[in-house]
């Protein structure tokens, strides 16, 4: 097959038509960073694979990616640009958003505007934004939402080892003897990584792995050994072992003295948390936790991998440069099969921190309050002026807002009204700004709704240009077919107001000059100083850049070839050239629980969606597996609390509350709670987990502590409760006191609950959908059953109970895809009983759309494997996610009988 750029100026429309083509890419979710195969046909993508010879992936993806195409249709896309709700052309946009900001800059100075940006824009995009706010307005005003994921990592790096360097590869995985994941539910969140570990250790049955969490995820089933640490506790968890490695002669003695300094003042620190001192801080045994020292102690090789459950933390640099000191101290390091590794939530975290994207960089790994540094950027780039200090960080930036000191923000590609802490002020901030402009891809969110200027950008499919994986592999994210509407890149966009502002740095016409400038600024006068040297790809042609394969940098004359294994030489980019063991003083969360507040909440990724459900949330696939919001409670906390599985919870901290539905949970302790990150006002009425954080920050780092809040938990009651199944859209804002919705293979569904009961439960759903046609009532012990049908075709299924109706959604795909209904299925529906084929429960293979008791009567009939079940169901064979899954129902159902098929009935 030929490989085809949809919008690569040497291919003409007529030729996209004539034959298929094939469109390498890259997945538009996690840092892991996966290659996809796109084949297109008459200008639409028809099938999408992993890319076999992607060196993320080799072929793998997850349920997210392998959907990725259910992701793409044009429901809510912004398409036009719009001013206070208008749709205008393209020129008034533009110079209306550039007289503004030029005007508010003239007024009352260049700090006075914000850019606040994100890792899913493409490193093109990013590096522009950079520019423009640093280098022509003069600000350090640009931040991202990566500020959330990895900021704490990233100071920790360029503190220990002078640069923003992750030193490990996804290989180093495969090769190492003892891998410790922390604050990392990987098969969950990076799930391709997860199955190479897991192939890894089929391969190598002696390779160890420790998982520490506060909680039992899914990735514990991988693991040899899990420490359930009290959350917050993992600084002492690592002063411990550096103390351990010290004592019983771990450390690596030529290294250390060879290669770093502060190693003496560190250990110093470190030698007071003995292992009683870190077994009672971290409220784990002593014996759980000697096991796991020894094996770091004794292995030759070893990995730690860790992610939010690190980064989102008050102390989270300190936490991060914790275990980074114990790699340095036993020389485990820069090493096949060793270092700590941080992995990175998001596409293109990695692309925004090389070209600048936070508030406390400048450009090409350059520090902004480096004097040398920005005479360097700004002769480089020509401008006006550069920025001399720190901008304002996410969090700071909103509060700037607020108080009127930033009196417009430029939000593109991301929702800070769902992701950062204490929704409240964030709203009270949008709310009092002067200008509010958003680039984005959707017409509506929560942040949309308080924008003064939208901007239609183009997303995944549409998007061109580069992205930088977990292990500093540059890939392109190539673009399938044309944009849609009037969409336009976000680099284009960028680069048209910089221009209307009357900037002459932005002449860019195609997206590989602009990638072109930004390689050639990593190497401008770096002299080695900085390992971000990509002068390999500085002088590519449009064509080259467009066929640019996968290449991890620095690519440079020593590397033209891009290189895997950094630090090899012992070689830092600090100004002694050694790494910095810097001491830690382990620090508890900030947010505290009280008598107020009892329970401690922690939050992240369920693993079928992705940050605020935009695209996740439109494939009734990835909405199946966990189909509402719920807070997983410890099973003592939910008799204490009068609770069942599916009650409600009115959950309370001191920024606000949300309300979920009830899970039992005994993989996580008492007194503490979790909730999804994903559900917002798109999808639910009250389940925004942010809104419950306080806007506690690091101090260096400026990340919020959104793993630890405090809360209050009561049972929430309802006098009427509705599932609610149609072909039609309905407004359920107004008229409900909780909803939520989801996508299906029909159309949507929702659930409501009513402080008042609907006394004309027909009339309601007449009025909530606007349907016309054939409407039936069955009303039964105070529930009331509801159909509604056009030529004999359901469009719309109601049931209202005193309880939440359960309803099989398997069944209710079947009756609603008939063009015809019997008369049995009609007696069916009013009756609220699905049929027994249908009956299979909660769904656990997306792939293949397998339920849970078809799982669980296998596994009583001898499947007593993950592989045993993918033979006999073909669960866990394609994109692997749901394996771990898998692996606890065997554990739990093994000698169980099979499952009886039960009526689903409303209650």
């Amino acid at each position: 097959m030929s490989l085809l750029i949809a919008d690569s100026p040497h291919v003409s429309p007529s030729s996209e038509k004539k034959m298929p083509s094939l469109i390498q890419s890259t997945c538009a979710y996690c840092g892991v960073g996966c290659g996809v195969d796109i084949v297109v046909a008459d200008g639409k993508a028809t099938s999408l694979t992993g890319s076999a010879d992607h060196p993320a992936n080799y072929g793998k993806l997850c349920v997210k990616g392998s959907n990725l195409l259910n992701t793409i249709d044009l429901t809510n896309r912004l398409l036009a640009p719009e001013i206070d709700g208008k749709k205008v052309s393209w020129q008034q946009a533009t110079n209306y958003v550039a007289e503004k900001f030029s005007d508010i800059i003239k007024e009352h100075g260049k700090d006075a505007v914000a850019f606040y940006v994100s890792g899913q824009l493409l490193t093109e995009d990013y590096y522009l934004a950079n520019k423009l706010m640093k280098g022509y307005i003069g600000s350090g005003n640009i931040d991202t939402n990566s500020r959330l994921c990895m900021s704490s990592a990233v100071s920790a790096y360029k503190r220990a080892f002078g640069e923003d360097v992750v030193p490990c590869t996804y290989q180093d995985l495969e090769q190492t003897d003892l891998l410790l994941l922390i604050g990392s539910n990987a098969a969950w969140t990076h799930p391709v990584l997860y199955q190479r570990i897991e192939r890894a250790k089929k391969i190598n049955p002696l390779m160890k792995v420790v998982v520490l969490d506060p909680r039992k995820t899914a990735t514990c089933e991988l693991a040899d050994n899990f420490i359930q640490l009290k959350p917050g506790s993992d600084g002492a968890f690592f002063n411990g072992l550096l103390n351990y490695l010290s004592e019983n002669g771990g450390l690596d003695a030529d290294y250390i003295a060879k290669n770093t300094e502060g190693f003496t003042e560190t250990l110093a620190q470190a030698t007071t948390w003995s292992v009683a001192k870190v077994a009672e801080y971290c409220h784990v045994s002593e014996q759980e936790l000697t096991l796991v020292y020894q094996l770091f102690c004794q292995s030759k090789k070893a990995i730690t991998f860790y992610s939010m459950g690190i980064n989102q933390s008050s102390s989270g640099v300190d936490k991060c440069q914790s275990i980074i000191n114990c790699h340095l101290a036993s020389g485990k390091m820069a090493k096949t099969g060793c270092g700590p590794f941080s992995i990175t939530g998001q596409p293109n975290a990695m692309g925004g921190r090389e070209v600048g994207g936070l508030a406390n960089q400048l450009a090409a790994h350059m520090d902004i309050d480096n004097p040398a540094h920005q005479d360097k950027v700004q002769r480089f780039w020509q401008s006006p002026t550069i920025a001399t200090k720190q901008g304002a960080k996410a969090i700071d930036m909103f509060d700037k807002i607020a108080s009127g000191e930033i009196k417009a923000v430029w939000i593109m590609a991301t929702n800070p009204m769902v992701s950062l802490p204490d929704r409240d002020k964030i709203a009270a901030a949008l709310k009092k700004c002067q200008l509010v402009v958003v680039s984005d891809c959707v017409d509506e969110n929560d942040t949309l709704a308080f924008a003064d200027v939208k901007l239609p950008a183009t997303p995944w499919l549409e998007k061109n240009g580069t992205v930088t994986n977990s292990e500093r592999r540059i890939s392109r994210q190539r673009n399938a077919v044309l944009p849609a509407g009037q969409a336009k890149h976000d680099w284009q966009i960028i680069r048209d107001v910089a221009q209307a502002m009357g900037f002459s740095g932005f002449d860019f016409a195609d997206v590989s000059d602009v990638f072109k400038e930004h390689a050639q600024l990593t190497h401008f006068e770096n002299n080695g100083e900085r390992l971000l040297d990509l002068s390999g790809l500085s002088q590519l042609t449009a064509q080259e850049y467009h066929e640019l394969t996968p290449i991890q940098w620095p690519v440079n004359e020593q590397y033209p070839q891009g290189c895997d294994r950094v630090y090899a030489d012992g070689q830092f980019n600090t100004a002694s050239g050694k790494a910095q063991f810097i001491a830690v003083s382990p620090q508890l969360p900030k947010q505290r629980t009280s008598e107020q507040f009892p329970f401690v909440l922690n939050s992240g990724r369920i693993r079928d969606q992705w940050h605020t459900m935009t695209r996740t949330g439109k494939t009734s696939k990835l909405v199946a597996h966990t189909d509402k919001p719920y807070l997983y409670l410890h099973p003592s906390d939910a008799k204490t609390l009068a609770v069942v599985d599916d009650d409600m919870l009115n959950i309370t901290a001191s920024t606000g509350h949300a309300i979920a539905h009830v899970k039992l949970d005994d993989k996580q302790r008492a007194g503490e709670c979790f909730m999804p990150i994903h559900w917002n006002k798109s999808f639910a009425s009250h389940a925004n987990v942010s809104a419950l954080y306080q806007s506690i920050v690091d101090p260096i780092s400026g990340q919020a502590e959104c793993k630890q809040g405090a809360v209050a938990l009561t049972k929430k009651s309802y006098s009427q409760y509705l599932s609610l199944h149609t072909v039609s859209d309905v407004e359920l804002e107004v008229s409900a006191d909780f909803w939520l919705k989801n996508t299906t293979a029909y159309g949507d569904a929702y659930q409501a609950a009513f402080d008042e009961p609907i006394v004309d439960a027909m009339l309601w759903c007449q009025q909530a959908t606007g349907l016309s046609g054939e409407w039936l009532q069955f009303n039964q012990d105070s529930q009331s059953y509801i159909v509604c049908l056009q030529a004999g075709k359901l469009v719309a299924l109601a049931y209202f109970s005193q309880q939440w109706p359960v309803l099989d959604v398997s069944w209710l795909e079947h009756v609603l895809s008939e063009e015809t209904l019997e008369f049995a299925t009609i007696q069916s529906l009013l009756l609220g009983i699905a049929s027994n084929e249908f009956n299979q429960g909660k769904q656990v293979c997306s792939c293949f759309n397998i339920g849970e008791k078809t799982i669980v009567n296998a596994i009583a009939q001898g499947c007593t494997s993950v592989d045993k079940l993918g033979e006999q169901l073909q669960c866990g064979t394609k994109c692997g996610s749901c394996k771990p899954e898998l692996a606890s129902m065997i554990s739990l159902h093994k000698a169980s009988e099979p499952l009886a098929v039960n009526e689903l009935g409303a209650g």
